[in-house]
């Protein structure tokens, strides 16, 4: 077996190549999006690189094929709760099944990581954010929403044989939208109706900068300094709400208001890869075109959750509710009779939200409260270079 890094086009396009070969044959894999894993390692797309580095390998037999590929990287700014020592990561990791091929892929990332003074390694993970390619996929495989990582069962073995253990799992929950919310819901939704002060409002895209300023607004008062979250600034919101207007179907994207002030946000996008799966991972021009063709063809059934949450002044209090029934009325076409909420004709039929970790119990709560099911489960692992050092789990937060 060979090992190469990837230094060109040439090694650049063979990584590529390696994840549509293993998952040849399964017909509910969908091709990511090439463009979505070069920008990761394009030092002009990927801010992590202000703050780190990242390399990449392809694994190739004694016949030239290629088997293997494996993503190592260091980022200064990585850090999870309870962390007593420097973290790397590794990523994008596809082999056949042959734990020789797998081992020598581990290796030579732990090799290299080592050489960069870090203590663990985590993996699979992404080299940014957590939103994407994130997590081994060991539970529910249907086909991948965007940018979730996508493997065959066996990944499992090959990483605990080696001896990762399990850092956190990632749990997905999913709802057929014809069904009902807990009549909770539905009380809390009553309560802050009465209330003249609050107003749940959908995005509208001839106002995108409005609601980023709203959204970072939420999001720097919900999220920021938990669980390594860091600020937002509203320049990078208004650049992501541009990025995702093309795709973005207002309904599926709302914000609760009291006396104008944004106090909620829930975002949401149609399901891409309903139409991605179609491209193959290509996205020129003309694949662009055959994009916007399948846009205005291809009804989408499902919608996927991105981010919820709720200002900790406002947490407790109903909002949460509120913005969900507000949002469900439109998406299901509901109305209220006597009283009494009816599902309409939804405009899709089925949700699955953004993976939440098991770390944090009072959000599976949550989820779990609206009727869910666990669609998939994802593993974060965790490699201590020390093998005699005590493991520890990702504490609850």
């Amino acid at each position: 077996m060979q090992l190469v890094e990837v230094t060109d086009e040439s090694t650049a396009r063979d990584f590529l190549k390696v994840n549509v070969i293993i998952n040849k044959g399964n017909p509910d894999y969908i091709q990511p999006l090439d463009k979505d894993i070069n920008d990761v390692f394009d030092k002009n797309k990927n801010k992590a690189f202000r703050q780190g580095e990242a390399i990449r390998w392809i694994l190739r037999d004694k016949d030239g094929q290629l088997i293997g590929r494996i993503a190592a990287f260091v980022n200064k700014k990585y850090k999870n709760k309870g962390d007593d020592g420097p973290v790397g990561g590794v990523g994008f990791f596809d082999c056949i099944n042959n734990q020789p091929a797998a081992d020598m892929l581990f290796d030579v990332a732990k090799h290299w990581l080592l050489q960069h003074g870090m203590e663990s390694m985590d993996g699979p993970i992404n080299f940014g954010e957590r939103d994407r390619w994130w997590g081994l996929l060991v539970q529910g495989y249907d086909p991948p929403v965007y940018c979730l990582n996508y493997n065959p069962p066996y990944y499992k073995e090959l990483f605990e044989h080696y001896g990762f253990k399990n850092y956190f799992n990632q749990v997905c929950f999913a709802l057929d939208v014809n069904n009902y919310l807990q009549e909770k819901f539905y009380l809390r939704h009553a309560e802050c109706a009465a209330n003249p002060d609050l107003q749940a409002r959908h995005i509208r895209k001839t106002e995108l900068d409005k609601f980023a300023k709203d959204f970072t607004i939420v999001y720097n008062k919900a999220w920021a300094g938990h669980g390594g979250m860091k600020q937002l600034e509203e320049k990078v919101v208004r650049a992501m709400f541009r990025s995702m207007k093309p795709v973005m179907d207002e309904t599926l994207c709302w914000f609760v208001y009291h006396k104008e002030d944004p106090i909620a946000v829930w975002i949401n996008l149609p399901d891409l890869n309903q139409w991605f799966k179609h491209l193959h991972g290509k996205f020129g021009l003309l694949h662009k075109l055959k994009f916007l063709w399948l846009k205005k063809t291809k009804k989408i059934d499902k919608f996927v959750g991105l981010i919820f949450g709720v200002v900790p002044e406002w947490q407790g209090k109903g909002v949460d509710s509120f913005m969900i029934v507000e949002g469900a009325s439109v998406i299901q076409r509901g109305r209220f009779e006597n009283g009494k909420y009816v599902i309409g004709d939804p405009f899709y039929k089925k949700y699955e939200m953004q993976w939440i970790g098991e770390f944090n119990p009072k959000m599976i709560n949550v989820a779990e409260a609206l009727g869910t099911y666990r669609s998939r489960i994802l593993t974060t692992y965790r490699y201590q270079f020390d093998r005699t050092k005590e493991f520890k789990p990702h504490p609850l937060v």
